[in-house]
């Protein structure tokens, strides 16, 4: 094996034919080439002008490389060193991404090259070349790997002496290795797949070089970004988060990342974008400052995914640190964080918690070994090993012509990695290896295919097709060098397996990242091992709005589906989901939670209640009191007193007096068919033949002394019988409009839950009742009023009645009064509409109107009577003394009223030759 260090593999050519040349090369390729007609001019002016960009920079098209011969050659492109400062390519070395893995390349050929079971008798070669991190730079070298596809016509081309030139025959590069960065990567994919080289990255990730028609040469061992993406869309979901802000570096990594979980996202909903924030690639002063004060702007997104550079990450952790926000941020890194030192290095308490994902890697001990080893002496082939030694031990090599830096230490040359300097493998060099190895695979395959029993490479494989080398690749399925298998999608892809860390500081004095986790598909996340800032072992919010309480509906925030304003059901309503509220059925209410509805308690006047202990002690009296008086003018039926109050009507009205007092126990019983069908018939039927009776004796009073006034010709229907005939049409009124009322609406029971709902649900009730409205109830009354109205008319009119006769200014007296009491029923009954005991209230107020108004009536029209006639009997007696000339003037009127009053009326005339006259109680 050799090496080379800037040998070219063509002439050099004048500078100022530079530009020609590549333009020249370009075009004869597609010409030649069938399969990219149409993309002949596009790539001309595309490749051309990348090219250009840089060769002001350089003055040879080949740039340092190292080649080492083989049978078959394989390309290697890995960033040797960083992005150049302004105006110059390249820039410092970088010791883990660059050489340890371009040393895992070399190491990866040398074991396939020394196994006789993998590729036997072939030996492979390479040839690498340095990105130096950009992207256009990695296009100009990459041209390298095509040239010996390149048909040249030279027959223009002539030495000074008018010889041919001699062109050295390039090697022929069947697969690259390669690159690292994905912005790299795909700018070098689009030459690549024009002359049809495959290529396999170990490290670029970017979800769109997955587009199989863009990149169908394109092949990774690692997965790509999508799936790290579904990976921290899992973490995210896990943790219960589901309002983010993402962070990435301006860049194919970092946003081809950050969109991918935002697409991944949206598909999968349940978590929202609070802020999507990009790092440019020449960040100003203050440029963190700001993006951090812009996070800020959504504080309750405390989750931030990052895709970022280890350069951004650090200042980001910085700007965080400087503006007093330690603990807030709770930081989701992509592989590029990972679990690396150098980002968080004097940052531990700002990153402290942070989640970090890489895709799941073991370290090659065989590469260790191997590197560990290495020497100026043994590894000469590495033409950038010189420079890595001086990096790796800060001393200086001396050189020919090159003065000695006094700030350093000569290096000795004895100098050993990782006695004499810290060293750790880097991540991908697992990948790198399998990288290698699925090439050799590949290539194993095909030959067995190809070139069956020969020993070499047959013609059959000279040159090696590149589609066809391509399907091998898409093929392998082999054990790498960590032990997990090696395969691709059909979009060569690499399966995505990923392990999950968290930063965690168990202690101050030993920070570290812990392995929580592994997603292979699917997440594998232990919570309990988790900790946060501070040791904390809950789990922070990073949530846009709080879940709801039970019982409150989320009224979304227009265009944010993550953020909500919770409202609560109010009323009778309840939580039917959870952005509804539904009004409970009319016969329910919700539960205290409003969650559901549960039924509404049905009630019902208890006996016990004082609203039906006062009205039934009332119409209990009231009862005792008229079963006395009836009693009593039984017991004393022919006596003057019981003879001079009607006896016949007096029953009747004392009946209706009992069936006023009796309707209360009727209003306060469980309704029924049966008590609902009493209450319509009694409820107005005692006042009716109360007030009946009453306007009869009134009525015939007032026409007995009206008639007396203008002759001495009795009225009709003063008899008796014919009372009683008229007391009993003016009742039949309403126990007609009562049986109607039976036959339209039959009498039942109903659950009123519309009279007792108050704004508070807790306090509402059913009531059970019968079918009878405030407007039934005073139509049913509305007859008896009438005949009270009317009665007290005539009461009104009969006021001018004598003393003597002491049965007019009783009945004026019980009308005056009950009119008041009905006066003030009314406002009692309809101004408790709206109270929440409105049923209990208007029942006690109508039953108490009633027994007042049956007491008005039998205390002032009887009780007296019953005082005369038990207490003081010496005046139930007939007074037969009486002066003649009285006597002889009231002869014609007393016989002609005697059958009218049963033989014992008190009158009162007019005599119209005299002044009035007062008289006695008269046979």
């Amino acid at each position: 094996m050799t090496s080379s260090g800037s040998a070219p593999s063509l002439l050099p050519l004048p500078h100022h034919h530079h530009h020609h040349y590549v333009s020249l090369l370009i075009g004869q390729t597609l010409h030649q080439s069938p399969l990219w007609p149409r993309l002949a001019l596009s790539l001309w002016i595309w490749i051309g002008g990348q090219v250009i960009q840089v060769s002001g920079s350089h003055q040879h098209f080949h740039p340092h490389s190292i080649k080492i011969p083989g049978d078959i050659t394989l390309g290697g492109l890995f960033p040797i060193h960083a992005r150049g400062p302004h105006g110059l390519p390249c820039g410092e070395l970088k010791k883990e991404k660059g050489i340890h893995r371009m040393e895992a390349m070399l190491y990866a050929l040398d074991q396939i090259n020394s196994d006789p079971e993998l590729l036997p008798n072939i030996t492979l070669g390479v040839r690498i070349l340095d990105t130096c991190s950009r992207d256009t730079y990695a296009l100009e070298q990459s041209l390298t790997f095509v040239q010996a596809l390149i048909q040249k016509d030279t027959s223009d081309i002539r030495c000074s002496n008018g010889e041919p030139p001699l062109i050295r025959k390039p090697e022929r590069v069947v697969g690259v290795i390669g690159a690292s960065a994905s912005s790299v990567s795909i700018m070098v994919a689009n030459i690549l797949r024009l002359f049809e080289i495959p290529q396999v990255s170990y490290a670029s990730t970017a979800p769109e070089l997955s587009d199989n028609n863009r990149y169908d040469f394109f092949s990774r061992v690692v997965p790509p970004d999508s799936y790290q993406a579904q990976a921290m869309l899992d973490i995210v979901k896990a943790l219960g988060w589901n309002y983010v802000s993402t962070l990435a570096s301006e860049g194919n990594y970092g946003e081809s990342g950050v969109d991918a979980f935002m697409q991944i996202s949206r598909e999968a909903g349940g978590v929202c974008i609070a802020q999507s924030v990009k790092i440019p690639r020449e960040p100003t002063a203050g440029e963190f400052d700001k993006i951090i004060r812009r996070l800020m702007e959504t504080s309750n997104a405390r989750g931030v995914i990052i895709f970022a550079n280890e350069d951004d990450i650090k200042r980001v952790l910085e700007a965080a640190k400087r503006t007093n926000l330690t603990g807030h941020f709770l930081f989701v890194g992509s592989d590029s964080w990972g679990a690396k030192s150098s980002p968080i290095a004097e940052l531990e308490d700002v990153a402290e918690g942070a989640v970090t994902i890489l895709p799941k890697r073991a370290s090659i001990d065989g590469f260790d070994q191997y590197f560990v080893t290495r020497s100026l002496e043994n590894n000469r082939r590495n033409i950038w090993f010189a420079e890595f030694w001086e990096d790796d031990f800060r001393c200086k090599l001396t050189r020919p012509g090159i003065k000695l830096d006094p700030d350093k230490k000569k290096c000795t040359g004895e100098e050993r990695i990782g006695r004499d300097s810290s060293y750790e493998q880097e991540g991908k060099v697992q990948f790198v290896i399998d990288a290698v190895y699925a090439v050799a695979h590949a290539l194993h395959n095909m030959h067995q295919d190809l070139c069956p029993g020969s020993t070499g490479v047959c013609s059959n494989m000279d040159p090696v097709e590149g589609r066809s080398l391509l399907n091998y690749i898409r093929a392998v399925n082999f054990n790498g060098s960590a032990g997990t298998s090696v395969l691709f999608n059909e979009n060569g892809d690499a399966p995505g397996r990923y392990d999950i860390f968290q930063f965690q500081m168990t202690n101050h004095s030993h920070p570290g990242y812990r392995v929580i986790g592994q997603w292979t598909n699917n997440l594998r996340l232990n919570l309990e091992e988790m900790q946060w800032s501070g040791g904390d072992k809950s789990i922070p919010d990073s949530i846009c709005s709080f879940p709801c309480n039970p019982g409150e509906r989320k009224k979304m925030v227009k265009g944010v589906p993550c953020c909500w304003h919770c409202e609560l059901c109010d009323g009778y309503q309840y939580q039917l989901d959870e952005f509804t509220c539904e009004t409970c059925p009319t016969d329910m209410r919700p539960t205290p939670n409003r969650t559901t509805c549960r039924p509404t308690p049905i009630i019902k006047l208890e006996w016990n209640s004082p609203w039906a202990l006062v009205p039934a002690s009332l119409a209990m009296l009231g009862i005792l009191a008229t079963s006395a008086v009836v009693i009593t003018f039984i017991r004393f039926n022919d006596t003057p007193i019981v003879r001079a109050s009607g006896r016949e009507l007096s029953y009747v009205l004392l009946t209706g007096i009992f069936l006023i007092y009796l309707i209360t126990f009727l209003m306060i019983a469980e309704p029924g068919v049966v008590v609902c069908a009493f209450r319509r018939l009694l409820l107005g039927l005692g006042m009716a033949i109360t007030y009946s009776a009453m306007l009869t004796k009134t009525n015939r009073i007032y026409r007995i002394f009206e008639q007396g006034k203008r002759s001495v010709t009795p009225p009709k229907f003063i008899s008796p019988t014919s009372q009683l005939l008229i007391t009993f049409i003016l009742i039949s009124v309403q126990v007609l409009g009562v049986f109607v009322w039976f036959g339209v609406v039959p009498p039942h029971t109903i659950i009123d839950y519309e009279e007792l709902r108050p704004p508070n649900p807790d306090l509402a009730r059913g009531i059970l009742k019968c079918d009878m409205s405030d407007l039934s109830i005073i139509c049913c009354l509305s007859y008896s009023i009438v005949l009270m109205v009317t009665c007290t008319v005539y009461a009104v009119k009969s006021r001018g009645v004598p003393e003597t006769f002491n049965e007019a200014k009783p009945i004026g007296f019980t009308m005056y009064t009950t009119c008041i009491v009905w006066l003030a029923f009314v406002p009692i009954f309809f101004g408790t509409a709206q109270s929440t005991e409105k049923m209990f209230i208007q029942t006690a107020t109508l039953t108490v109107s009633m027994s007042l108004s049956a007491s008005v009536s039998l205390g002032m029209l009887y009780m007296p009577k019953v005082y005369v006639i038990i207490f003081h009997p010496e005046q139930n007696v007939q007074k037969r003394k009486r002066s003649f000339k009285v006597s002889a003037q009231l002869h014609c009127i007393n016989r002609c009223f005697y059958r009218s009053v049963n033989g014992f009326v008190p009158v009162f005339v007019h005599n119209r030759a005299s002044n009035k006259q007062r008289v006695s109680p008269t046979e």
